[in-house]
């Protein structure tokens, strides 16, 4: 398991990203604490590398604020992208109306849809289909990313596949475990300077 010097993680931060401002140092705060306590991660330059891309990926898909967050809209928009009636709807497991809305994306990464809020809520024993705003709780969003993206839950793609041992991480093909290639370059220089900062903050 890892264990960080916090302070010394966010003074890089600031140094590699900018200012800090209270939610944000909390938000850090809350990553790293749940980070040292998963022992799916051990101390090794392929999990830190794993965790520099996890870290990037939060950043970017909650608007830089690493806060699980709702996907952007409102529930006429959600009902009208992913609708049962419509062909992302059927995708994504929606068979009642208002179920566009009901599983709309939430999270650190966008958990969307009426399969898959059933999958995740199985998979860590929790009702999400009750209640998906659960979705939303940091423990709850952390748990969803890091199984999702260890175990390719999202598109297939999981973290072993571009993070080996004896090989350079694939910072640039891992986007695929998400998102395709969207963004990839963008994601990937955020992940170079997160796993700085992790190897500089390790105790």
């Amino acid at each position: 398991m890892f264990a960080f010097d916090d302070e010394q993680f966010l003074d890089g931060y600031r140094r590699r990203f900018g200012p800090l401002n209270d939610q944000l140092a909390q938000a850090l705060r809350f990553l790293i604490g749940r980070i040292e306590q998963d022992a799916s991660f051990t101390q090794n330059p392929v999990h830190r590398n794993q965790i520099a891309y996890c870290l990037a990926t939060f950043k970017w898909e909650t608007a830089h604020t690493l806060r699980p967050i709702d996907e952007f809209g409102d529930d006429a928009r959600f009902n009208r992208l992913y609708g049962p009636d419509t062909r992302v709807g059927k995708m994504l497991g929606n068979t009642k109306a208002g179920d566009g809305a009901r599983f709309h994306g939430r999270g650190y990464v966008q958990l969307t849809g009426r399969a898959n809020y059933d999958r995740a809520g199985k998979l860590l024993g929790i009702d999400l289909l009750s209640k998906p705003e659960d979705a939303k709780k940091p423990e709850v969003a952390y748990a969803i990313a890091l199984e999702g993206m260890k175990k390719g839950w999202f598109t297939g793609k999981k973290l072993d596949n571009y993070f080996k041992s004896g090989q350079l991480p694939n910072y640039e093909e891992a986007r695929r475990i998400i998102n395709g290639q969207d963004k990839a370059q963008t994601i990937a220089d955020i992940a170079r300077r997160f796993d700085e900062l992790l190897l500089n903050a390790l105790e």
